[in-house]
């Protein structure tokens, strides 16, 4: 590939990332939850099982301190709490409460939501072969916030 063709393809993947993510946004909102993107990157940390501070801060690729600022944040908010660690007496888990299950709920519907014109201008096949190679390339995250 020619240096403009990957430019060119930096781009459109980049803007498709941020246009993605201001819709998820922009739909939580619109479902009456007060958030911004970090939660969601945090959100999908957290669920299932919780975490720790300090995994939280690997996967969002900051420091403890930073992720622990955003767990005071969503503790205060009502998305998660701090429960004893069942392994480890010195630690806390970060655990999503009912509202911040709720609110990845209203994500996901804001997700689909967010894709539903890609497949109306690409079709459902093409989306799910545009998955599917991203997915090649970038398998498990960790999905990450640009701060």
């Amino acid at each position: 590939m020619e240096n403009s063709e990957v430019m060119a393809l930096a781009a459109a993947l980049l803007a498709a990332a941020g246009d993605l993510t201001r819709r998820i946004n922009d739909g939580v909102e619109s479902r009456g939850f007060e958030a911004r993107p970090a939660y969601g990157f945090a959100f999908t940390r957290l669920a299932p099982d919780g975490a720790t501070a300090t995994e939280l801060a690997a996967h969002l690729g900051v420091t403890k301190q930073a992720a622990s600022q955003l767990v005071d944040e969503l503790v205060r908010k009502g998305y998660v709490e701090r429960r004893p660690h069942p392994g480890d007496a010195r630690a806390r888990l970060v655990v999503l409460t009912e509202r911040g299950w709720a609110c990845t709920r209203a994500a996901e519907e804001a997700a689909l939501e967010a894709v539903r014109p890609w497949v109306e201008l690409l079709g459902e096949g093409e989306v799910r072969v545009l998955r599917d190679r991203l997915g090649r390339i970038a398998p498990y995250g960790p999905i990450r916030p640009t701060w």
